[in-house]
């Protein structure tokens, strides 16, 4: 098995130096970003060789052994928002459709890099939390996605306030991850302006292109955002790392059922 340096690219993203100047200025970096953007990226995170590593190993098993999972659903993933009448435009349904591995699939080298303890002591200190923690949950805990030809994660908000992903493979079209940045607030849901942008009618929305073995951290609570229809023959596949501020976290059974067609 390799060591981290030859996975990740430790000479330009200094994890493994705590302390160092080069980390310091490297969350400084990925704080204002978050601040300003709701989001930072490190491209080239995951050297190529670690990449072509992955890509070749999970390619394989998308078509035998994942989740094949097509949902019709709003942008907040709830069937109903109390206050709000069932034909609201901000209540519009989208379907998403992807295959997904869970943690007990996705193989050693996502694993070794979720559990390694310097990832989730730099993303804490970028988020200023004290600590962040792997989860519990077998399944849950890392995800490899797939999108083929036509298939699109739709407009949502996420459920927890941060979202780590690793892209291992960008298609040839599409894909483009666009995002409203501060669409709502904890005290203003923003219904309105929820349904203008669904309508796309938004001028502040914006789109960003991620280059294979980038690593984004993305603050999407409130933030909506969506992945566009993948276009071509060439899959996008993207690794979700799940970490929270305390430890033991686990999805219910009905959770794991809803999200992976299983329970743990």
């Amino acid at each position: 098995m390799h060591s981290m340096t030859e996975i990740l690219d430790l000479d330009r993203y200094p994890l493994d130096q705590p302390g160092s100047a080069g980390l310091a200025a490297l969350v400084a970096q990925a704080r204002a970003d978050l601040a300003e953007e709701g989001m930072f990226s490190l491209a080239g995170f995951l050297r190529p060789e670690a990449l072509n590593d992955a890509v070749a190993r999970l390619a394989p098993r998308f078509d035998t052994e994942a989740f094949s999972h097509a949902r019709s659903h709003n942008i907040y993933f709830r069937k109903e928002v109390p206050g709000l009448p069932a034909d609201h435009p901000a209540l519009k349904l989208h379907v998403s459709t992807n295959r997904t591995l869970c943690g007990d699939q996705t193989g050693a080298l996502l694993d070794r890099i979720y559990e390694w303890p310097a990832i989730a002591a730099f993303l804490a200190a970028t988020m200023d939390k004290p600590a962040l923690h792997v989860m519990d949950d077998p399944l849950a805990r890392v995800n490899a996605m797939r999108y083929g030809k036509g298939e699109a994660l739709n407009w949502h908000f996420d459920r927890s306030e941060f979202t780590t992903t690793l892209l291992l493979q960008a298609p040839a079209q599409g894909g483009l991850f666009e995002y409203r940045t501060g669409l709502r607030s904890d005290q203003d849901p923003n219904y309105d302006g929820v349904a203008r942008m669904l309508a796309g009618g938004d001028p502040e929305l914006k789109s960003i292109t991620l280059t294979e073995g980038t690593l984004n951290v993305f603050r999407g609570r409130n933030t909506a955002h969506r992945v566009t229809p993948v276009q071509g023959d060439r899959d996008r596949i993207v690794a979700v790392f799940s970490y929270y501020d305390r430890p033991g976290m686990r999805m219910t059974e009905d959770e794991q059922r809803g999200f992976y067609g299983r329970a743990a």
